[in-house]
Parts: structure tokens; sequence; C-alpha cells
């Protein structure tokens, strides 16, 4: 399984009294058919299959936002790369299951 960054940022909220999201978009590839599904049926993150791949896109209030602090605008690709690794642990412990 390879899990890659794809896009972060914040997203306008559809709602007039509701605060902008901040949110990561990962694709992840390597996985079989069985794999796919099992991920869609049990993570609570938003996912869809694009072209093949598994996009799961993950909302965060702003005080949990891995890409919102200072360190994080001036060396965005050691964040990047701790993100996609932490998110490879998670959806590997998601399989096991």
């Amino acid at each position: 399984m390879l899990v890659k960054v794809v896009d972060y940022g914040k997203k306008k909220s559809d709602y007039e009294n509701l605060e902008d999201l901040n949110y990561v978009k990962y694709k992840v590839s390597g996985l079989d058919e069985d794999s796919q599904n099992k991920l869609i049926d049990n993570l609570d993150e938003e996912t869809e299959i694009v072209s093949g791949y598994l996009m799961v896109t993950v909302y965060y209030k702003k005080e949990y936002f891995p890409f919102g602090s200072n360190d994080a605008a001036i060396k965005p690709e050691d964040f990047i790369a701790r993100d996609e690794i932490e998110m490879t642990i998670f959806l590997s412990a998601v399989l096991e299951e």
C-alpha cells in the first residue's frame, strides 16, 4: 500500500453558520478490490474510487490540522511525509481488524 497526500487546505463550509473545514486528501494505491471495499465500509472519512485508486479525504478542526502550524509552512515536505506514514499505519490497522 502506498499513501500519497494529493491535496490539502481549507474548504469553504456549505453552511453560513459553520466555520470553514481544513482537509487532507490522500490517494491510496496498491490495494486489491477487497481491501478497497473494506476501507470504504469501515472508514468514517469521505472515500471514493477514482481511476482505480482509493481517495480518502479527512476533515480536521483547525487545532488538529496537520499542516496548520508555522513549521508546516516552512517545511511542508516533512509534514507531508510524516502524514503519509501516519495514514499508512492507520489504514493498515483498519485492514487488519
